[in-house]
């Protein structure tokens, strides 16, 4: 057992090791903070979304937006579209759960605002991996004009096409792709915070 464990920390070692050493996909979780930073700046929100852990990852990626991360400031608006039961069990009862997210970001999305998908699958996947949502969700934010950026693996290639920004985890394993994930959210989360209010932490320390 010891051995087991000792291999899965290595594994997950492994795909954060592998993040570090890739030069685009650290220019690309850049990207990704500068245009949110624009976005929040321009008074756009964000709406994220997923499924399974990837739902989980959308709810913990909007709390810490919404509340805070390392620094006392205003909240940022973000939306997990994937808590409100009644929206998401009518949506899957009326149309099907391909629409779950599409709907809503059909009722809450506008011009400028970002659609943000986590998956460790691709959309064309029909066993153990299905993900018709994200990519009907992805097609409405497009002629919405939303920005859409994608926290998906090496796996993911059809939900490129729908992707302005992909953020490609270096692994094939979904437990490491999901680890990763949440690093990846922390590091958005952290710099984002820090370009929008290290001023105001800077006066607060002053006042104090």
């Amino acid at each position: 057992m010891k051995d087991d464990i000792k291999n899965i920390i290595q594994e997950s070692f492994c795909a954060k090791k592998d993040l570090l050493e890739n030069q685009e996909i650290i220019g690309d979780i850049e990207k990704t903070i500068k245009i949110i930073v624009r976005a929040l700046e321009n008074k756009k929100k964000i709406l994220i979304f997923g499924n399974g852990g990837s739902a989980a990852d959308a709810q913990h990626f909007a709390g810490e937006l919404i509340n805070r991360f390392k620094i006392e400031r205003n909240p940022l608006p973000a939306i997990a579209l994937t808590t409100d039961s009644s929206v998401l069990t009518s949506i899957a009862n009326d149309s099907g759960y391909d629409y779950v997210f599409s709907k809503q970001i059909e009722a809450l999305g506008r011009k400028g605002d970002i659609a943000l998908s986590i998956t460790t699958s691709d959309i064309e996947e029909k066993k153990g991996g299905h993900s018709a949502n994200i990519a009907n969700a992805l097609i409405v934010a497009k002629k919405k004009k939303l920005q859409t950026i994608g926290l998906v693996s090496v796996k993911s290639k059809e939900i490129l096409k729908l992707l302005d920004i992909a953020i490609k985890i270096p692994s094939v394993n979904t437990p490491r792709i999901q680890e990763t994930h949440i690093l990846v959210i922390h590091i958005i989360c952290e710099i984002v915070e820090k370009l929008l209010f290290e001023h105001e932490k800077g006066k607060t320390n002053q006042n104090n």
